[in-house]
């Protein structure tokens, strides 16, 4: 068992829209990512999803509101809910999530953002 600085992974990368996995709890995963602009539209229909804001504002769009998530907040995405993860123009945001091992990066969507094994760091 040992700590885990957080703020130190963020400085381990630069690419966005890449999470990169930070630990593992039973089935469940905690990964980091960066990002900045706005990712596809895409829904997990067997996992829920957290998102805890680091740095910045997340702007999380869903098909019927948009709801502003400000740095020390998190929202959960309910399994089954269509969103968008984006940004303020030109804004890098840091996120933490907290998901099951299975939930696939893009959902249910391929796409050329899509990765589908997040490494560990």
């Amino acid at each position: 068992m040992k700590t885990i600085n957080i703020k130190e992974k963020y400085s381990l990368f630069d690419k966005q829209w890449h999470p990169h996995q930070i630990a593992t709890v039973d089935d469940m995963q905690v990964i980091i990512a960066k990002i900045q602009g706005e990712f596809v539209w895409h829904k997990h229909d067997h996992e829920d999803e957290l998102f805890q804001v680091m740095k910045g504002t997340l702007i999380m769009k869903f098909r019927d509101k948009t709801v502003e998530v400000n740095e020390g907040e998190m929202i959960v995405v309910p399994k089954g809910v269509e969103h968008c993860p984006a940004t303020r123009e030109g804004e890098e945001v840091h996120i933490l999530l907290f998901e099951k091992l299975s939930v696939a990066h893009t959902g249910d969507v391929e796409s050329d953002i899509t990765v589908s094994e997040y490494p560990k760091i």
